[in-house]
């Protein structure tokens, strides 16, 4: 029960941090989902420093705060689905594959970069 309550409470704030992350950004790009894109990306680069600087650095429960929690509640894919979906039943493809490609790219980027910076 005591690793539930970090994951938790780091959810719940990385949660509120996209929120306030998509919502600042919605419209911006039209109807491309610029938002999710960001939290995800930012989120990739931020598990690859965490993954850098903390493992074997900080307690377990810091771990699952910051990793597990607040940046599972903080990137998307489950909206990254959904909008992508969306885009797709709307017509709008090469937004639908700029989507899937470049979140899937820079994201894989965004955490190696991470990682090599926390090196």
């Amino acid at each position: 029960m005591e690793k539930i309550l970090p994951v938790f409470f780091g959810g719940g704030l990385g949660a509120v941090c996209r929120y306030f992350v998509t919502t600042s950004l919605a419209g911006k790009f039209g109807t491309f989902p610029i938002g999710t894109f960001v939290a995800n990306i930012f989120g990739s680069f931020v598990m690859g420093l965490v993954l850098g600087i903390l493992i074997g650095r900080s307690s377990e429960n810091f771990r699952l705060f910051a990793a597990v929690g607040f940046l599972g509640g903080f990137t998307t894919f489950s909206s990254f689905s959904a909008e992508t979906l969306t885009l797709i039943q709307n017509g709008q493809i090469f937004s639908a594959a700029a989507n899937i490609f470049g979140s899937v790219a820079a994201g894989i980027f965004a955490c190696a970069a991470g990682l090599t910076l926390a090196r």
